[in-house]
């Protein structure tokens, strides 16, 4: 049943890292549960995924698979994952492998169906910000395209402090809009956590919309309850 009454709100995100491994894709799930609990229709969308496995449906990606899982309603794979890509390579290599010419049409035809579908649609982007689609796209003209702000997930490790700053920098040069950012405590062997989460906050103009912590086998629907969605639907213009 369509929620009413939450006012305006983006229609979606899109979420991007600060590299590969910073833990967007339980982000993204967790951050659709969270809208879940809050009574919106909410599904996700990895447009482009590399690394997949030859099923009996067609080509697969575990992370794609799991955003599909976390939606409500659940959507057709093919629109959760319009190029999928068997290799684990960057996109672009992936799909010179594969024979593929990625496009933003079929994204961007999947995504409409996504979208008349659900209140919101969680766009996973790959790798880092800076990490093309293809040799003439890159993700800046995907969120164009979308017209979605950007939520970044910092990868709580050595060295956060450099690529979160850097990114968001390059989000703003790009023209893109920043809502927030979320850390995704990657290593447990962090030294001094708490003081580079803090000095993180004091040095992203976007509001933290939540920290998950480390787990061997994290569940998104019960890190959920660590994430904020109010200021990612209603951000604060800047």
């Amino acid at each position: 049943m369509q929620q009413t009454g939450h006012g305006p709100h983006p229609g979606g995100f899109y979420v991007t890292g600060t590299d590969t491994g910073a833990g967007k894709t339980l982000a993204s799930c967790a951050l659709l549960h969270a809208l879940r609990a809050e009574g919106w229709r909410a599904v996700g969308m990895k447009p482009l995924a590399s690394g997949c496995t030859r099923t009996a449906e067609g080509w697969r990606n575990e992370d794609a698979l799991a955003l599909q899982a976390a939606g409500d309603p659940v959507a057709r794979y093919e629109d959760v994952n319009p190029y999928a890509l068997p290799r684990p390579l960057a996109p672009e290599l992936a799909a010179r492998d594969a024979g593929v010419e990625i496009t933003l049409d079929p994204i961007l035809e999947a995504h409409d169906r996504l979208s008349a579908q659900a209140d919101i649609v969680v766009v996973e982007g790959v790798g880092g910000w800076a990490a093309p689609l293809s040799g003439s796209l890159d993700q800046v003209d995907l969120v164009h395209a979308l017209g979605l702000p950007v939520i970044l997930v910092v990868g709580m490790r050595l060295g956060c402090l450099n690529h979160a700053r850097l990114t968001a920098r390059a989000i703003a040069d790009d023209g893109a809009h920043l809502i927030g950012w979320i850390a995704s405590e990657v290593d447990p062997e962090m030294e001094s956590r708490d003081e580079n989460f803090e000095l993180l906050r004091q040095r992203i103009s976007a509001p933290c919309l939540g920290r998950l912590p480390f787990a061997a086998a994290p569940d998104a629907s019960v890190l959920a309850d660590r994430l904020s969605v109010a200021q990612a639907l209603h951000p604060v213009s800047t």
